[in-house]
C-alpha cells in the first residue's frame, strides 16, 4: 500500500474517525493486484463522526478534488452533515469520503460484515471480499465490471483451499 494511503490512514485512526475501506485499497488487501489512485471510505454519518473527521482532515487542506480554484469550500461538520459524498484532494492524495454506496448503503448496513486487517499495527475496518464484490457489481461502471473478475478469480481461489 502506497504511503500516502496509509498517512492517511493514520490521521484518521488516531482522529477515532468511525469509517470502513471499500474501493481498490481494499480490493488490494484483498489481494488484487490493480493500481488505485484515492482511498474510499464508508464514514458514519454522526455528530461525533462529523467532529472526528473534521480534526482528522481539517490540516490536511481538503478541498473538492476537480472544482475550480478559489471555489468556496468550508470543510467542517456543517458540510459533513448538509452533505453525502464527498471526493476530496488533501494534503496526503485522494480520498473519496462516502456517506452511502450504492449496493450496499450506509455504513452501519456494511459494517456487521465487514472485517477487520492489520495495517502497520493500526486495526483498520476493511469490506469483506464478498462486500466488495456486491458494491462493484451494484456501482455498473466500467472499472468495476473489469475489477469484478479478479475479485471473483479471488473469491474462486480462497474457497478452494
Amino acid at each position: 500500500m502506497a504511503n500516502r494511503f496509509e498517512a492517511l490512514l493514520t490521521t484518521l485512526v488516531e482522529n477515532k474517525v468511525e469509517f470502513i475501506l471499500i474501493g481498490g485499497v481494499a480490493a488490494n488487501l484483498h489481494g488484487s493486484g490493480r493500481a488505485t489512485f484515492d482511498l474510499d471510505l464508508l464514514y458514519a454519518r454522526s455528530g461525533r463522526n462529523f467532529s472526528a473527521i473534521v480534526s482528522a482532515l481539517g490540516p490536511l487542506n481538503p478541498y473538492l478534488r476537480d472544482a475550480p480554484p478559489g471555489l468556496p469550500f468550508r470543510f467542517d461538520e456543517k458540510t459533513l452533515g448538509n452533505g453525502l459524498n464527498f471526493t476530496l484532494t488533501t494534503s496526503l492524495g485522494d480520498l473519496d469520503l462516502l456517506g452511502e454506496v450504492v449496493g450496499g448503503g450506509i455504513y452501519e448496513a456494511i459494517l456487521p460484515g465487514s472485517i477487520l486487517i492489520e495495517i502497520n499495527s493500526m486495526q483498520i475496518r476493511c469490506a469483506s471480499l464478498e462486500q466488495l464484490i456486491a458494491l462493484k457489481s451494484a456501482a455498473g461502471r466500467p472499472k468495476d465490471f473489469e475489477a469484478l473478475a479478479e475479485l471473483r478469480a479471488i473469491q474462486d481461489e480462497r474457497g478452494s483451499n
